[in-house]
């Protein structure tokens, strides 16, 4: 084949090729899971090839590629037994032997630069013993690299041969940035990359995966080592498929019998053949490929193997191949905690991944069908494409629930309805998209249900949409496991590797206890600005409802101010006291809508004051939060642990320290155990019990909010109300008033009936005539008024909701 098995360690680690008859088997180790084994075989040259040595992120450029355990990346050549420097060429490149990438049994990797115009590149050089292959294996790499032409998939140049020995040499893309693998590797990402890198790894895989299914081609060792990472101009990640030594053409009906790849990678019927030496005569198609994506992925998104038996997959292998037969539908991992103990299995991503739920409610299923054992189970590449492009076309819109604390991803496309989105929304929070009210940076959002949601703006985790509802939840917060369940413990005496690992298990622990604090951070200040913005609009509710009652206020005393008096000139008919009784009713009403008012009034000045108070106590609270340096105490500490850890990874590649040595690494041993303990205390004190404070707070605070906002309610539609009825017994009074007006101008101008009133003059009731009208005449004009007043009152729009 066109690879072997990588450099380990010099006495553990040795290449392992196994043959079957007439078949070519080179089985090339990879890493396992986070602590799982005290070593591990490294990958095969072509992966190691295109990485440059010392890449990891995070850690030191100018330290040797290989990885925690003696995983990772292979052995750099200045660390091997012979450090003489050799330069060797072809006709249009060179290198040196100690600029060494990568190293298997077959072929080794070197750094190379074209002669011309000094750019670099990755060449593999065959050895003699590759050419020991059938020549169909020999020149297949060859042929497979000329056929594919893609962003995603390393490129091959050209095939030369070195000017002396005539071997074949492969000059290839040069990727600077390392593996996936070696990403993984760095202790930040411990528990799997961010959800940002994460979906750029998705994009590049399934992109590279789909141009090799269009050329028909399997690749048969898709794993972390095999996927390199370069930095494009504006700094993102891109990932390419390479190493394609196991490669071959393999149309969707077509099966193979070779077997080739790593172990922890492998379909379970390529293990039982290759692994467990067990004879069987099965045929493999395509789907081996999806098998060894499903771990790669699962491994990407959590830092750790799905399949893990007690004492991990190299010294278990038959609980190994177990865990991966007996896996029942749905399931995406299993482990064995104990020697012998039950298989427990999981139907989730474990909670100190970094992917949001949103996406793993996407991915989960995806990883349940293509980690499927039986051929008809498992989805074909055909269904694996059209969901991963379902995730990868999707936008994300990040919403923080108000009521329950919880930062959502909600993944959408970008040509659903806002419906659909309230829906999405309602599946993760239980908040019904009836109840679902919007903010976004303080101004209230109002979504049409028919509208795209290409009309929601642009969000990010620190600027997200503000979920309020009424609901009475108690907020729950982040959820996430104590980093300090997952700190190894140093063992007492000096052993430079286990205490290497050590180190950088802790280190893993930091760095997540880092992303927590910023989390937990970020959480509380999200709970406080939305809060803040929630108090402004009901703020400017009260401000305009008191507005309004107020008007109301002015415009009923208006009418009530003016007295009528009555007099005795004249005994008034039956008519007029009907009409009078009536009036003096409607002004009772009017007295009583004013007293209701005025006591509206009241309350919601009381409660003006109640919500400047807790916008104060939001304000003094929001600047506690900006004051907070938890998280830069944490870096701090995890600064002073990198220095340690990287003088770790220095000397356990050495075969032992002298006396002073020793001493300086035991006081390293302590100092970085100390500075562990101060940065889980500061966790512990600093984050997470003020965050624990923070949610009892706001939960009592969310429950004034909504214990004013229901106020504020009641109160606008009291007010409203009484508006209405004020208007109608008005207009009932001006009524009344105009025809008694009436009557009496009419009675005024007519003659009056001949017989005498024994108990008047007629002098007096002229003059009680004339009293009545001018006082008709200004009860008139303060109708007018009056009038005017209403009619304002109806412009001005009813108090909207908070």
């Amino acid at each position: 084949m066109g690879s072997g098995p990588g450099l380990g360690l010099e006495t553990e680690c040795n290449t392992r090729s196994l043959t079957w008859k007439s078949l070519d088997l080179t089985l090339c180790p990879e890493p396992q899971s986070q602590a799982l084994l005290p070593y591990c075989l490294t990958q095969g040259p072509s992966s190691c090839a295109l990485s440059a040595p010392g890449t990891v992120p995070g850690l030191d450029a100018k330290a040797p590629e290989s990885s925690v355990l003696g995983r990772g990346e292979a052995v750099s050549s200045r660390w091997s037994a012979s450090p003489k420097q050799e330069m060797q060429s072809t006709a249009n490149y060179l290198w040196y032997t100690d600029d060494l990438l990568g190293q298997g049994a077959t072929a080794s990797v070197y750094k190379a630069r074209n002669k011309k115009s000094g750019e670099l590149v990755a060449v593999k050089v065959f050895n003699t013993v590759s050419y020991l292959r059938p020549r169909e294996v020999q020149v297949r790499e060859f042929e497979v690299l000329r056929k594919l032409n893609h962003q995603n998939i390393v490129k091959l140049f050209a095939v030369e041969e070195t000017g002396a020995g005539r071997q074949k040499v492969l000059v290839m893309e040069y990727c600077s940035s390392g593996s996936l693998l070696s990403v993984l590797e760095s202790p930040e990402n411990a528990f799997g990359l961010p959800e940002e890198e994460f979906l750029v790894v998705l994009r590049c895989v399934v992109s590279g995966m789909n141009h090799l299914r269009e050329n028909g081609i399997v690749h048969r060792d898709i794993k972390p080592g095999n996927i390199m990472r370069l930095v494009g101009e504006e700094g993102q990640s891109i990932y390419k498929l390479t190493d394609f030594g196991a490669a071959r053409e393999l149309d969707d009906e077509e099966k193979f019998i070779s077997v080739y790849g790593t172990e922890e990678y492998l379909h379970p019927d390529i293990y039982e053949r290759a692994v467990l030496h067990k004879p069987q005569q099965k045929a493999f198609g395509v789907s081996v490929d999806l098998w060894s994506i499903g771990v790669t992925l699962y491994h990407a998104a959590t830092g750790s193997l799905p399949f893990v038996p007690f004492g991990g997959p190299r010294r278990n292998k038959e609980i190994m191949y177990r865990i991966t037969t007996e896996k029942p539908a749905g399931a995406i991992a299993g482990a064995q905690r104990r020697e012998n103990g039950p298989l427990e299995w999981s139907y989730s991503l474990p909670v100190t991944c970094q992917l949001s739920m949103g996406l793993q409610s996407q991915l989960v299923p995806i990883l349940a069908n293509i980690l499927e054992v039986e051929e008809a189970k498992c989805w074909g590449f055909d269904q694996f494409f059209a969901e991963t492009s379902n995730i990868l076309q999707r936008v994300v819109v990040h919403v923080f629930c108000l009521s329950q604390s919880v930062l959502h991803h909600i993944y959408i496309h970008a040509h659903n309805t806002i419906a659909i989105f309230l829906e999405a929304v309602y599946e993760q929070t239980n908040v019904a998209p009836q109840h679902q009210e919007y903010l976004f940076e303080g101004h209230l959002c109002v979504f049409k249900p028919s509208l795209s949601a290409q009309h929601i703006s642009h969000t990010t985790a620190s600027s997200p949409l503000t979920l309020f509802s009424m609901a009475s939840d108690t907020p729950r917060g982040l959820t996430f496991r104590d980093p300090a369940v997952d700190i190894p413990k140093f063992v007492p005496k000096v052993d430079l590797q286990a205490d290497y690992s050590t180190a950088k298990g802790v280190l893993g622990a930091g760095h997540q206890a880092l992303r927590l604090a910023r989390a937990l951070l970020n959480g509380q200040e999200l709970m406080l600005r939305g809060l803040h913005w929630v108090v402004q609009v009901l703020q400017a509710t009260c401000r305009q409802t008191l507005e309004v009652t107020r008007t109301s206020l002015l415009f009923l005393g208006s009418s009530l101010a003016t007295e009528r008096s009555s007099s005795a000139a004249r005994m008034p008919e039956m008519p007029e006291i009907q009409k009078l009784k009536r009036a003096t009713e409607l002004r009772s009403k009017l007295q009583t809508l004013a007293a209701v008012l005025s006591r509206c009034s009241q309350d919601m000045a009381e409660t003006q004051v109640s919500l400047d108070h807790l916008s104060s106590e939001l304000a003094k609270n929001r600047d506690q939060v900006h004051e907070d340096r938890s998280t830069q105490q944490i870096q701090s500490c995890l600064d002073k642990m990198y220095l340690i850890y990287k003088q770790f990874k220095k000397s356990r590649m050495r075969p032992g320290l002298g006396y002073n040595e020793e001493q300086i690494h035991k006081l390293d041993k302590v100092n970085f155990s100390h500075l562990a303990k101060r940065l889980l205390q500061v966790f512990q004190e600093e984050c997470v019990q003020k965050y624990q404070a923070s949610l009892v707070t706001h939960g009592k605070w969310m429950r004034e909010v909504q214990k004013t906002r229901n106020q504020l309610r009641l109160a606008s539609w009291s007010v409203s109300t009484c508006n209405t009825e004020a208007q109608g017994a008005q207009e009932n009074l001006n009524k009344i008033l105009d025809q008694l007006l009436q009557d009496r101008s009419g009675a005024e101008a007519s003659p009056p009936t001949m017989a005498p009133h024994p108990s008047a003059a007629p002098k007096d009731l002229v003059v009680h005539m004339q009293e009545l009208y001018e006082e008709m005449k200004l009860l008139a004009f303060d109708l007018q008024d009056n009038n005017r007043v209403i009619e304002r009152l109806s412009r001005v729009s009813s108090p909207p909701d908070a």
